[in-house]
Parts: C-alpha cells; sequence; structure tokens
C-alpha cells in the first residue's frame, strides 16, 4: 500500500486505534485485577488481625496470650515476611509483643487516617526493605489499656500474582491484537476493491481502452458508476453539439463571404470593391482561426481513444504520393507496429497530414516519415518525424513559420494556417511539434504526442 493511499491511510488509522483501545483495556483489567487481589489479600490479614484483637480482648489470664502462628507457620519462620505486632499504646505501661518471624525489628506505623473502625491498610518497607502489605487496627479496652494491633503479609506474592497476570493478558491482548489489524487489513483490501476497479477502469477510459465503467459493483459503489458513465455520455453529446454548431457557423458565413466578394470582384478596380475585397480576406482569416479555435477546444475535452498510428500514417502517405504524382515526389514510412496515439483519430490524421502536405509542398523529390514509440518520464509518447529534402529553413524563418497566417512564399497552394493548427492541436493534447534539420537536406518536423 503506498503511502498517501485511502486503504492505508485507513489501515494505519485502524491500527493505533486498535492499539490505544487494546492498551486501554489492558491498563483497565489490570487495575482492576490487582484491586481484587489486595482485596483478597487484606481479607486473609484480616482474619490474622481479628484472631490478635480476640487474644488481646481475652479475659483470661496467661503468661503468653498471643499465640505464636495463629494459624500461620510463616509467622513463626524469621524474616519470612510475614508479621505481627500488638503495641501497648499508654505511656505508663508500654509493651510490645511480635512474631517470632519479626526477629528483633518492629513493623512501621502506615500514615494514612483509620477509617471509622480505627483500620489502616497500605503498604511499608519492613525488614530489610522488604514491601509489606499491613492491615492495623487500634483498639480501646479501658482500663486494660489501648493497642495497636498490626499484622503485615509480603507484599511481593501481590506483584507476582500481578506479573502473572499482565504475561497472561499481554499475551491473550497480542494475539487478538493481530487477529483484529489481520481481519482489518483485508477489510481494507477488500472493502476499498470496488474503489480501485474503478479508478483502474477511469484510467482505461481515459488512455482509451474502455469508452465506459463496466462490470458489477456493490450497491453502495454502483450510483456512482452510474452517474460517472452518465457524465462521459453528456461530455461526448456536448461535444458532439459542439462541433456541429461550429461546422453550421462555418457554413453560415462562408455563404455571405462569398456572395461579398463575388460582388466586389465584379467591379473591377473600383476602390470600394478592392476595400471590401481586402476587409473580407481578413474577415475569412479571422472568422477561420476563432472557428477552428472553437473546434479544436471541443476536441480538447473529449476522452480519448487510442488510435492505431501505422495504419493513418500509412494511408495518408500513399494519398498524399497521389496528390503530388506530377512531381514525382516518394515518400518512404518507417514506422513501429506498437505506435498507439491517445486521442481522436480525424486530429492525428490533421496533424499527420499537415506536416506530410507542407513536406511534399517543398521537397524535391524525396519525403521519409518515421514513427517511433517511446517512453519519457514515465509516460508513453509516440513521436511522428516527417522529413524533406527541400530547402529548409533557417532558425529564424522556423519561428515565424508556425505562426498562424503566415506563409513564408506565396507562391506555393495554401493559407498558411497548416503548421499553427498542427501547433495547437498539439499542445492541446500535451504535445509539441518541433522544427529542425533534415538528415536529407531539408526540414524536420517531429511531431511529440501523448502514446498508449
Amino acid at each position: 500500500m503506498r503511502a498517501n493511499s485511502l486503504a492505508f491511510r485507513l489501515f494505519l488509522w485502524a491500527t493505533g486505534l486498535t492499539v490505544v483501545v487494546l492498551l486501554v483495556s489492558g491498563l483497565t483489567l489490570s487495575s482492576l485485577y490487582r484491586h481484587a487481589v489486595e482485596r483478597a489479600f487484606d481479607r486473609r490479614l484480616d482474619v490474622y488481625l481479628r484472631t490478635l484483637v480476640a487474644a488481646v480482648a481475652s479475659p483470661e489470664e496467661g503468661n503468653d496470650k498471643f499465640p505464636q502462628s495463629i494459624g500461620e507457620p510463616l509467622f513463626e519462620l524469621p524474616l519470612s515476611g510475614w508479621y505481627w505486632q500488638v503495641t501497648r499504646l499508654d505511656p505508663a505501661k508500654p509493651e510490645v509483643h511480635s512474631s517470632r518471624s519479626l526477629w528483633d525489628s518492629n513493623l512501621p506505623r502506615l500514615p494514612e487516617p483509620a477509617d471509622a473502625s480505627g483500620y489502616r491498610k497500605g503498604y511499608a518497607a519492613g525488614p530489610e526493605d522488604a514491601q509489606l502489605r499491613i492491615v492495623e487496627r487500634n483498639i480501646d479496652l479501658g482500663d486494660e489499656g489501648r493497642y495497636l494491633i498490626t499484622v503485615a503479609g509480603d507484599a511481593s506474592e501481590i506483584d507476582d500474582e500481578m506479573l502473572s497476570f499482565d504475561r497472561t493478558i499481554g499475551a491473550i491482548f497480542a494475539g487478538l491484537a493481530v487477529a483484529l489489524l489481520v481481519t482489518t487489513a483485508l477489510q481494507v483490501r477488500f472493502g476499498l476493491a470496488p474503489l480501485k476497479r474503478i479508478s483502474e477502469r477511469l484510467a482505461a477510459i481515459r488512455s482509451g481502452h474502455a469508452e465506459r465503467l463496466e462490470g458489477e459493483f456493490p450497491v453502495e459503489i454502483a450510483p456512482l458508476a452510474r452517474e460517472t458513465n452518465a457524465l462521459i455520455e453528456s461530455n461526448r453529446e456536448i461535444v458532439e453539439r459542439a462541433r456541429t454548431h461550429v461546422g453550421n457557423l462555418a457554413h453560415a458565413l462562408k455563404t455571405p463571404l462569398s456572395v461579398i466578394v463575388n460582388e466586389a470582384a465584379a467591379r473591377g478596380n473600383d476602390p470600394l470593391a478592392q476595400k471590401v475585397l481586402e476587409q473580407t480576406d481578413i474577415m475569412r482569416d479571422q472568422v477561420t482561426r476563432q472557428l477552428e479555435r472553437a473546434r479544436l477546444a471541443a476536441r480538447s475535452t473529449v476522452v480519448g481513444t487510442l488510435i492505431d498510428v501505422p495504419a493513418i500514417v500509412t494511408a495518408l502517405a500513399r494519398t498524399m504520393e497521389k496528390l503530388h504524382r506530377e512531381r514525382d515526389i516518394a515518400i518512404a514510412v518507417d514506422v513501429s507496429d506498437y505506435a498507439r496515439f491517445r486521442g481522436e483519430q480525424q486530429d492525428l490524421e490533421e496533424m499527420v497530414g499537415n506536416l506530410v502536405d507542407n513536406a511534399c509542398k517543398w521537397a524535391r523529390s524525396r519525403v521519409a516519415i518515421e514513427v517511433v514509440s517511446d517512453t519519457a518520464g514515465g509516460n508513453s509518447r509516440v513521436r511522428v518525424i516527417v522529413d524533406d529534402d527541400g530547402p529548409g529553413l533557417s532558425p529564424a524563418e522556423r519561428e515565424r513559420v508556425a505562426l498562424r497566417g503566415h506563409r513564408l512564399d506565396e507562391s506555393k497552394p495554401g493559407s498558411g494556417l497548416g503548421l499553427s493548427i498542427v501547433v495547437e492541436l498539439a499542445r492541446l493534447y500535451g504535445g509539441v511539434l518541433t522544427l529542425g534539420t533534415a538528415p536529407i537536406g531539408g526540414l524536420r518536423a517531429e511531431l511529440a504526442l501523448p502514446g498508449g
């Protein structure tokens, strides 16, 4: 997937969302599970705390009213991490009783405030800086004194439990993330496949390999395909109407101008008639120019098709040989079998026809036509090269001859619009006409056009 493609952006968005959701879910579950483990651990400590409270509050007398194990052998194992301690808070009779596991140490006091029943719970560093989970309670026995009863357990048990849980949930979520990402990638790939097909078929229409969007599309995409086909058909109809109007306008103007010219010519050397003829020629040139501009602009809006260049060039060469038969012009053709022009056939015929006709008018005996298909800047291109063995043109004359209506030799037939039409048509297709010196001595005209 390309970095700027919709599918890639959707995949990145889905990946980021999946990671965030799983991360938040994992942290939430881990936090909830830790609270649950701590509550279970606190209940265990609370059992021992209640046993000690019952022992302290017992009215029975004895040498040792505090049982050492209180149901847990770890309280007898030195520095086991499990401890209890009973501290008498009366200043006059200070007493401290503790489990054997505390050895000669004392448990720390919790800074947290006690709740309504005198309970406090939290974490603190115990003997050998081991992290302890501590539960303590204040009790007041009246005349027998006030006591602080503390029970502590090794907090590493909570940490070990959490580590095991985090590893398990991490592995599960990692597998879930992979599954979700694979599913997302497949959904994006197959979900956007219809759009990719439309893109490819639009490219085929633009390149001339197809005329409309064909095939079955999902109901969500089908309206887009229908509207695109309707737009293509509407574009073609608009262009055809424009061409028809241009042709009708040309015929409508030519007839009145011809009548004016004939009437003026019938008056011989009358100054008014000469002025009318002069202005009529200007009008004809302007009408021809503007109609040609409108026609070329209309053509440029049409979605192009692929035209077989060798067949067009070969047919034009044979036609030009017949038109210039009295001058015995030999036309040599060298074409590439796979040359294609992305555009309209009549435009190609007009451009190449003008170049070949111009070459035949100025050639002494030879005209050479070469068609080459290549790639420039990653785009396919077709080049039509027309050489003649005529007198050729200087650099300054090459610049002037492409101007609309400009003719270097009035003895040659034509209106002077040929090369300028080629230049404008080529420009509309993104092509270019280059004039140079032919290897056979005359003028070389190289026409570069989009290929396919």
